[in-house]
């Protein structure tokens, strides 16, 4: 179906983007895709097998761990289909609903991702600001409500978000900037009025990812003060390398989700194909290095990989 600017035409699908310009080489596009999505879910399957089966693993860096884990995998599994699609079979049309459900899971997984993060950043402040009551305040039962809680959080959230873009009617270019679908992208789509949408897209930006980041911030604010304060020099490197995997981890996440955002939303005159790298960099590549940075960095962790593996 070719794109149509007709506004009084109602588009029954839209059409996903794989990178412009280069058609004739996506197939070998789809190879680096492909290897992206393997190791991705190899290495994070492997966290959790790892995890589950070592009783000496279950703490709760190593379950926060395993909640970005399955978080990440999920992410991959609601990419897969259209992104494949397009590099492997051009297959670049997609239906309303299908669209409004894939960017239902892919924000609210989303969300749920920086959750986790934010959790863990909890983690290792208790963990180096008061060790002492590090497991009566970090208890398994506690742990589970959390989980439970920020998960509930990051669907409740953008549940509305499909029933809102329902109601419009898609009468301009239907042509998408992804090879996935995102709200910020879907509305701009709509020949009705998109204030309510654009108006809590930014509510929720500014209130899950902006306060998350917020607060992942301030932890490590009172980590490096109390590292500087009470401790030596060998024991100040001792516990900040313990938040190296994490600090990554919020790095890969936070920094292209960011500037997607403000680029969707500020820059209109910004080239495309910046948007759409940001675009997969937001969503790959930081399920592909998770496994890969914690697996290498955390001594415990790599030590049992190593031993499941070539034992």
């Amino acid at each position: 179906m070719l794109a149509v600017n007709d506004t009084e035409f109602s588009s029954a699908v839209f059409l996903l983007t794989g990178i412009p310009g280069q058609e004739d080489v996506h197939l070998w596009i789809s190879v680096t895709f492909c290897l992206i999505y393997v190791i991705s879910i190899v290495g994070n399957s492997v966290i959790l097998f790892i995890v589950k089966t070592d009783p000496s693993l279950h703490e709760p860096m190593y379950i926060f761990l395993s909640m970005l884990a399955i978080t990440d995998l999920a992410l991959s599994i609601a990419t897969m289909p259209t992104t494949l699609g397009i590099f492997l079979f051009n297959s670049r049309e997609i239906s309303l609903d299908a669209c409004f459900a894939q960017l239902f899971f892919i924000h609210s997984l989303s969300f749920i991702e920086s959750s986790v993060l934010l959790l863990m950043a909890f983690d290792r402040f208790v963990a180096i600001c008061n060790p002492l009551r590090y497991a009566s305040i970090l208890t398994l039962p506690r742990l589970r409500k959390m989980g439970l809680v920020f998960g509930l959080r990051g669907v409740s959230l953008i549940f509305p978000l499909p029933f809102l873009l329902k109601r419009f009617q898609y009468c301009r270019a239907n042509v998408l900037s992804h090879c996935y679908c995102l709200h910020q992208d879907v509305i701009k789509m709509a020949c009705s009025d998109i204030i309510v949408n654009y108006i809590y897209g930014f509510f929720l930006t500014v209130t899950v990812v902006g306060l998350d980041s917020l607060f992942i911030f301030l932890s490590y604010v009172m980590i490096l003060k109390t590292v500087l304060k009470v401790m030596s020099h060998a024991e100040c490197l001792k516990a900040l390398n313990t938040c190296v995997s994490h600090l990554c981890a919020v790095l890969l996440f936070y920094t292209p989700r960011i500037g997607l955002s403000v680029i969707h939303r500020f820059g209109k005159g910004s080239p495309p194909l910046l948007s759409l790298l940001l675009g997969y960099f937001c969503l790959f590549v930081p399920s592909l290095m998770n496994p890969i940075v914690y697996s290498m960095k955390n001594k415990h962790l790599h030590a049992r990989i190593i031993r499941v593996f070539f034992k």
